[in-house]
Parts: structure tokens; C-alpha cells; sequence
């Protein structure tokens, strides 16, 4: 295994996203020269792969989609073998700017996991009802939980050191919204630190966003029962087991 030192892993899940990845992955590696950049295909059936190759990114191809959970776990997983020290998600659809990447890894010299937070004063991201009220409880819970001040706990753009990227390996679950509450939780009962830096937010290059206003309803009683479910499970994880 080779160590990375000094190098990032750019971990990009990706599902149908020949529009946008390909501009992510340009973005990431124009940015900084220490960047490398992965991009898990998560079992598209266009040509998101192709597309994430010609970009200058390596691809992982996951034979069938497994969601968000089994992408970031096959990254991280990579991230591991290969001897990185520092890893962060950044989604393929253009939202997570490439520009604040740097910022979200900072919060990694006072913690072992950096969340870039789209609800503290940065941006003009806003969201309004159902979705909102599970966003403001679920990151008021978490926080009791992380001991931590925490506003977006659902963000999936967050960075990990070597201590969480152990942590993912060992357990990252593959269910809704378990990628972003349930490893969050769970790492905080492993005992590690957390944080989050803010940052803005950009709307989607191509295609729709998912939640619409049944989708957000819908959102507001999944998120809290994928708080429970996250609770349910209590400190099994040790960090270093």
C-alpha cells in the first residue's frame, strides 16, 4: 500500500450523471494540483464512466446501484488501500463547489470529520417546510450526540481523516440517508470529533433536483426514522476496533 502524503481523495459517487460529472471532475482537478479524484459509478446505465474517465478521474464501477451508502463505502475503502490520509465527498452533480473544498478539509486540523454546512450564514441555500423542520431537529439531535454546534447534518459534503476513514470502512451503511445521519451518528459514538465549516451551495447544472413538496413530506418521516434506527444501534462502533 502506498501513502498518499499530502494528497487528497476526491470521492465522487455518481448515478446517471454523463451531464454534469465530467465538469465536476474537471473542476476538482483544476483546483488543486494534490487533488485525485474518484469516481464511483453507481451502477449508471449511461455514460457516466466514460465520461468521469475522459475527465481525468479513476473510476470505480459498481455493478448495480446501491445508493449513495455503497458508493461512499467502495471510496472510502479505496481511499484506505491506497494510503490517503484525507478524503471528501463531492457530489457529481455540480452542487459542492469545488472552490470550498479547501475550507471543508481545514476543519480537519480541529476534528477527524468536517462538514461543509449549507445553514451557517454562507450562501442563499434555503429550505422551507416539511424538509426544513427534519433538518433543524435532526441536527439537533446530532449535535447532543457529536457534542458539537451543528446546523446540516444531511450534507454529504464532508471530509474524513485517517481516524474516520477507518471508521467508514468498518461501517457505512447503505440505507436512506444512512450515508449522512447514521455514519455521523455512529462515528460520534466511536468517539470521534466533528465539525462543520460554511459553505455555499450552487444549484444542480443539469437535471432536477429529487424532492418536490411530496417528496419533502415523505423526507420529514424517513429522516426520523433514520435518526431512530441510528440510535437504536448505541456505541457497538469503537474507534481503532
Amino acid at each position: 500500500m502506498s501513502e498518499k502524503l499530502g494528497r487528497v481523495l476526491v470521492i465522487v459517487p455518481a448515478w446517471n450523471e454523463e451531464s454534469n460529472v465530467g465538469i465536476t471532475v474537471r473542476e476538482v482537478l483544476t483546483e488543486d494540483s494534490r487533488y485525485d479524484v474518484v469516481v464511483v459509478d453507481d451502477g449508471s446505465t449511461d455514460r457516466t464512466a466514460d465520461v468521469a474517465r475522459e475527465a481525468g478521474a479513476s473510476v470505480l464501477i459498481l455493478p448495480f446501484n446501491l445508493g449513495v451508502g455503497g458508493a461512499m463505502k467502495t471510496g472510502f475503502t479505496y481511499a484506505k488501500r491506497n494510503g490517503y490520509k484525507r478524503a471528501i465527498q463531492v457530489d457529481a452533480d455540480g452542487q459542492h463547489n469545488p472552490a470550498h473544498i479547501a475550507a471543508v478539509l481545514e476543519g480537519l486540523n480541529r476534528a477527524d470529520i468536517s462538514i461543509g454546512a449549507r445553514f451557517a450564514d454562507v450562501g442563499d441555500y434555503t429550505v422551507r417546510g416539511p424538509r426544513r423542520w427534519a433538518m433543524v431537529f435532526l441536527a439537533t439531535v446530532v449535535s447532543r450526540i457529536a457534542k458539537a454546534p451543528l446546523t446540516d447534518v444531511t450534507s454529504g459534503f464532508r471530509a474524513a481523516n485517517d481516524r474516520a476513514i477507518a471508521q467508514y470502512v468498518r461501517y457505512y451503511p447503505a440505507e436512506y440517508l444512512g450515508d449522512t445521519i447514521d455514519s455521523l451518528v455512529a462515528a460520534a459514538h466511536a468517539g470521534l470529533r466533528v465539525t462543520q465549516v460554511p459553505v455555499a451551495m450552487r444549484p444542480r447544472a443539469f437535471g432536477r433536483p429529487s424532492q418536490g413538496p411530496l417528496g419533502s413530506t415523505i423526507y420529514l418521516f424517513r429522516s426520523v426514522f433514520a435518526l431512530g434506527l441510528a440510535l437504536t444501534r448505541g456505541r457497538r462502533w469503537e474507534a481503532g476496533a
